[in-house]
């Protein structure tokens, strides 16, 4: 028995069925309130403890994270705890937290390489009665590229599943504040490892292109659409 996969399109130019739309009201079911006034976005860097911060996200109306997230353990107040949206790639590596209470929370696969290479295979570890919705390459992938200057059709080359999380909150909720967290690249667009704030270095993918990704959030960051918290 499979993953229970909702699978929208390949991403290759038909015209929009309303995805973006029918997420929303999806994702609005997991809110901690509605309306969503405030989301948290939150990546894996490793961050100084910081009960400011914690508070900020896990008082957030909806929680975004991403991959193999670390949350906090009691005691230990740095990014906070809740999740309420796991947006995930297929090389996603489990951590403790990953699955936890995961009937009360939304996944969201995405996989631009599955308009080149990627094979459609599912980690080992997921558990069978987790399903997760596909998102769309041509109503969130395609376009965010398109803002970074990238033809993901044409180069293969894409945002990270960090910067596509961000891209997602904000495009599903722009009404809302949007606090950002524990994205390494908006102040170190050089790096060529990730460093986790659980797992080990990995290498950046050769298809990202992180000084990119800066400039755009960094533009959202001026244009207070985006509140950064180090």
């Amino acid at each position: 028995m499979s993953p229970c996969a909702h699978t929208l399109d390949a991403g290759r130019g038909a015209e929009s069925d309303g995805f973006l739309p029918r997420l929303r009201a999806l994702a609005e079911t997991f809110a901690r309130e509605l309306p969503v006034r405030r989301v948290a976005v939150v990546g894996n860097q490793p961050l100084d403890p910081s009960p400011e911060r914690a508070h900020t996200i896990d008082t957030a109306d909806l929680v975004f994270r991403v991959n193999g997230f670390r949350a906090d353990d009691p005691g230990e107040p740095t990014v906070g705890h809740r999740t309420d949206v796991v947006v995930f790639n297929r090389g996603v590596r489990p951590t403790p937290w990953l699955f936890e209470a995961y009937t009360q929370r939304l996944y969201l696969l995405i996989e631009p390489g599955r308009m080149h290479w990627e094979p459609e295979q599912y980690p080992h570890f997921w558990p069978r009665d987790l399903g997760f919705i596909t998102v769309s390459n041509r109503d969130v992938i395609l376009p965010l590229n398109a803002a970074m200057g990238l033809d993901a059709l044409r180069d293969g080359l894409w945002a990270t599943t960090g910067m596509t999380m961000i891209w997602i909150a904000r495009t599903l909720f722009p009404e809302a504040v949007c606090d950002v967290t524990g994205m390494s690249f908006v102040d170190e667009p050089d790096q060529r490892s990730w460093s986790h704030a659980y797992d080990t270095d990995c290498p950046v993918g050769p298809e990202h292109r992180l000084a990119l990704e800066a400039a755009l959030v960094r533009t959202w960051i001026d244009e207070k659409s985006v509140r950064f918290h180090r």
